[in-house]
């Protein structure tokens, strides 16, 4: 890839020189005339390096170099300075500078030192995209495990990572879809720019809107002053849209308007913004499922569809589950500051048999309040969590009829948690009288998530009529 340089020179005959011979040498060449020139033009458009005299009018070159390691502390800087004002170029090399040059300078000391300092810089970039990598294959599995599905979600991030794909992350909830997400941006390009996360199910349909793209001043009642959307913040970074099944079908619309033209209006605005933000999403349906029920559009669903990496739930990985709960252990230790051995073998055996239908989310809750309830061991008693459901009326199968069909421990206590799952949706859309809005208020899910599960669970719920005068 052609490396772009920007010259910066009050004298417009060596800004011509400069840039000639480096045109010549094969690379990209922008010019300023003075430091904030230099400010403007490296805003603008990046250099991947800046050749710039010290002696400037306005805003000299010192200064320009301070500003230029502010706004990107891994941007080359050469520092041309006239010979018998070595001092100058000792102070450049105290506040960042890459190299100097003396003048009058060869053509030849000019290039080999360009060619020198980009060589240490791609070499410096990448040894720390290696130590990002990893750093984030250590964090990914000390938070979701070891196990070969695992590895098998690890190399997905590492093959798509430094790629442009928009990504879908599919799993349950609580499976770590925003880790995954967060360890493809730390692993990309874009790492040290902003990666942000939006969470369509949690933003008012009235918000989501302006939450995205932005909005001016008086486009809406409270709208006091000019906001930026999240396209426009995560610009050159990674923009994570969490459960991005549950955005309303006119966002789905514009949302694909903008990833095609990459482009946004804010709210209320009548300008058109250009935006590059790599787009990640995550769902935890089947989001083809939802094109075929006409719930998500299915031209949004391939313009996402670029590579997608599912991630599979706790209880089709059991070999994490101890290895997890262990990582979960020492942070509960840290936190609590308690001396805690270790964890019983009979409540190792419960948490390896419990299907975890809140995934690494919960184990990790459970552990955390097994941790504060224990003295010295974590034992059966202090998983109190996985015994709350179970509680229920009704809610496990008879036991001796079940042993009589020669059922496990593992399928009775499937069986155990589908019932209780049946009976709490039940409950919560009777005591909301089948407001589905309400009930999934009520269970902390999103609304979409209830009706695939109602959907799941084979049951139909009418909602019930307001009363009348209410």
């Amino acid at each position: 890839m052609t490396a772009r340089i920007l010259v910066v020179d009050d004298q417009e005959g060596i800004r011509w020189l400069l840039s000639k011979l480096l045109e010549d040498a094969g690379y990209a060449v922008s010019t300023a005339a003075d430091g904030q020139e230099a400010l403007d033009a490296a805003a603008k458009q990046p250099p991947d390096l800046v050749l710039m005299d010290v002696r400037m009018p306005r805003l000299d070159g010192m200064t320009a170099l301070e500003r230029l390691r502010q706004n990107d502390p891994h941007l080359p800087v050469i520092m041309i300075t006239a010979y018998g004002q070595v001092p100058d170029a000792v102070q450049a090399m105290k506040l960042g500078a890459a190299d100097y040059l003396l003048k009058p300078f060869h053509n030849e000391k000019v290039l080999l030192a360009i060619r020198r300092v980009l060589e240490r810089v791609a070499l410096v970039a990448e040894i720390r995209g290696l130590r990002v990598q990893l750093e984030s294959a250590a964090g990914l599995g000390e938070v979701m495990g070891t196990s070969q599905e695992i590895q098998q979600v690890f190399v997905q991030v590492q093959q798509v990572a430094r790629t442009g794909f928009t990504v879908i992350l599919q799993g349950e909830t609580g499976t770590g879809k925003e880790l995954v997400a967060r360890a493809i941006h730390q692993q990309s390009d874009r790492r040290d720019r902003p990666f942000l996360a939006v969470d369509c199910g949690a933003v008012p349909e009235g918000l989501i809107e302006s939450q995205l793209f932005g909005h001016e001043r008086g486009a809406f009642t409270g709208a006091d002053a000019r906001r930026q959307g999240d396209f426009e913040l995560a610009s050159g970074g990674t923009l994570f849209l969490d459960e991005v099944s549950n955005l309303p079908v006119a966002i789905q619309a514009k949302l694909l308007r903008v990833l095609q033209e990459r482009q946004i209006r804010r709210v209320g605005g009548r300008q058109f913004i250009g935006v590059d933000p790599r787009i990640l999403a995550a769902t935890n349906v089947d989001l083809q499922e939802e094109v075929r029920g006409g719930r998500f559009r299915q031209d949004l669903f391939h313009r996402l569809n670029e590579f997608i990496i599912v991630i599979p739930p706790l209880r089709g990985r059991r070999q994490d589950i101890l290895v997890l709960a262990r990582v979960f252990l020492e942070q509960a230790r840290m936190e609590l500051k308690k001396h805690i051995q270790g964890i019983s073998e009979e409540a190792g055996k419960l948490l390896q048999e419990y299907v975890w239908p809140g995934n690494v989310r919960e184990l990790k809750n459970v552990i955390r309040r097994a941790a504060l309830l224990c003295a010295h061991t974590i034992d059966p008693e202090h998983l109190v969590a996985l015994g709350q459901t179970a509680s229920l009326p009704g809610s496990i199968p008879a036991f001796e009829e079940s042993l009589e069909h020669g059922l496990s421990l593992k399928q009775i206590t499937r069986q155990a948690l589908a019932g209780v799952e049946r009976q709490v949706v039940e409950r919560a859309l009777r005591l909301t009288r089948g407001n589905r809005r309400q009930a999934a208020r009520l269970l902390g899910i999103d609304e979409k998530t209830l009706r695939t599960k109602v959907r799941g669970l084979g049951f139909r719920f009418r909602e019930s009529p307001p009363d009348v005068g209410s």
